[in-house]
């Protein structure tokens, strides 16, 4: 399908727009930024009607026996972490370096994963949209490994080009999702270390899988790539904690876990013929696990349920 013409003025709008609300994150103290993101979370959640209709439904099939007004509270605390996570985003590059991350993130929990992130094979980081997976990759980066990320172009050529020096800030490399095939398996194939999304709906084609308590299309490159190119799957997730009382300061505004919630080893299914299924319903269960620990960090205004299975019609008695 081709891409739809794009409106030059506009882009361009839209990026000083942007580009005028991180200055404008920048000259605030960070409690106040911070306090002004929980504002913006609470207009979103007041004026953005589809998406929160979206996000009740979804958190009423995940969790069916809660009230309806928990659901309304989570779907109010899921707009107020992302508008968190978004201003977080805008101040990584101030806050969070060599010798100040202690202040912000615990890389404890990161240890099961760190044979495999740094064994010569390739590995697979696989997360979803949870907590701040940005920061993992900021992170990761800052621990002086070299990483890879699999992300989306944007259509606006200047918030990617900006988003993209803010995302590689500390060594990780992007790769396009759809356009850097090839790249990525030069990467594989050499042992490099790929971070993936992993909950996005895959439409007809995906391998359905139970995802709290729902089929939900999954796509099968994940592991089609970790049984291709022999390369475990690290599931992390990145939940916004409450510091322990010995971090330094910092801790009390914004804290994040780094958490190695399994790691899936693709020669375990050697053989099997339903190796792509078992291992995707593996690594959809550890994401499951992460969600359910921490709810309203999960993006549950996408529509990941969208695509339903095909319905079998029953052949006909003769």
């Amino acid at each position: 399908m081709a891409r739809k013409a794009r409106k030059p003025f506009l882009d361009r709008a839209v990026y000083v727009a942007v580009r005028l609300a991180v200055a404008v994150v920048h000259a605030l103290p960070p409690h106040i930024a911070l306090k002004l993101a929980d504002f913006v979370g609470w207009l979103a959640y007041r004026v953005d009607k589809r998406h929160r209709t979206v996000a009740a439904e979804n958190i009423s099939h995940a969790f069916p026996l809660v009230t309806s007004a928990v659901v309304d509270e989570l779907v109010r605390a899921t707009y107020r972490h992302f508008a968190r996570v978004a201003v977080e985003m805008v101040l990584l590059p101030r806050k969070f370096h060599v010798t100040s991350w202690r202040r912000y993130v615990d890389l404890y929990p990161w240890t099961p994963g760190l044979a495999a992130a740094l064994s010569p094979r390739a590995s697979l980081v696989v997360t979803a949209h949870f907590g701040n997976w940005e920061l993992a990759g900021w992170m990761i980066g800052l621990t002086g490994m070299k990483t890879h990320a699999i992300a989306r172009v944007l259509d606006n050529p200047h918030l990617e080009r900006f988003l993209k020096r803010l995302r590689q800030g500390t060594g990780q490399t992007i790769i396009a999702k759809k356009e850097d095939f090839d790249r990525l398996t030069e990467v594989l194939g050499t042992g490099g270390k790929v971070a993936t999304l992993a909950d996005q709906d895959a439409g007809p084609r995906g391998l359905f899988v139970d995802f709290f308590g729902r089929p939900a299309s999954t796509h099968k490159a994940v592991a089609l790539m970790a049984i291709e190119f022999d390369a475990p799957l690290i599931v992390i997730g990145v939940p916004r904690v409450t510091p322990a009382a010995n971090v330094p300061g910092g801790g009390a505004l914004m804290y994040y876990a780094v958490v190695t919630e399994e790691v899936i080893d693709p020669r375990d299914y050697a053989g099997r013929p339903d190796a792509v299924r078992a291992i995707t319903e593996r690594y959809t269960a550890a994401l499951e696990r992460l969600i359910r620990r921490h709810p309203e960090q999960y993006f549950w205004l996408h529509r990941r349920w969208k695509t339903r299975p095909a319905v079998r019609k029953a052949k006909a008695v003769a």
